[in-house]
């Protein structure tokens, strides 16, 4: 088949040009069927966390996990380590001295909701650096 289409116009014999459509249709298609598939696996849930105020130092998991090192961090954005305030510096040489006594153990964040998101990441890095891989986070007590 010919890329040009002959016909006879008024001016003479002119030849246009024939585009091909069905490659974009499928590119269209296969796009489309991507979206179809994704859109329900980008739902997000909203996630509530705990006040402060309800938080203690030996607070313990729903699934009954118990962890010596709890973390929380208050309204006003204060960081206790097991009940005592300390310092964002303080709170990474204090966490080092726990992984040596506790190897194990998974630190627990009580996080208030009012306090800001980038207590929490100082706080995620340096329980990161201080050695441990993995952190519980307590949404509600």
């Amino acid at each position: 088949m010919s890329r040009y289409k002959s016909g006879r116009s008024n001016r003479g014999d002119v030849l246009e040009p024939i585009v091909n459509l069905t490659p974009l249709i499928d590119v269209v298609f296969v796009i489309l069927i991507i979206f179809i598939v994704i859109a329900p696996l980008l739902e997000l849930d909203q996630i509530t966390l705990a006040d402060s105020s309800h938080t203690g130092s030996n607070a313990c998991l729903s699934s009954g996990d118990c962890s010596p090192i709890a973390i929380q961090v208050q309204r006003d954005n204060a960081i206790l380590l097991n009940g005592k305030k300390v310092s964002l510096n303080e709170l990474q040489v204090q966490l080092k001295d726990a992984k040596l006594n506790f190897p194990t153990a998974r630190p627990q964040l009580f996080h208030d909701r009012h306090a800001q998101f980038g207590t929490y990441q100082s706080i995620k890095n340096s329980v990161e650096i201080s050695g441990f891989s993995q952190m519980d986070i307590v949404l509600k007590p």
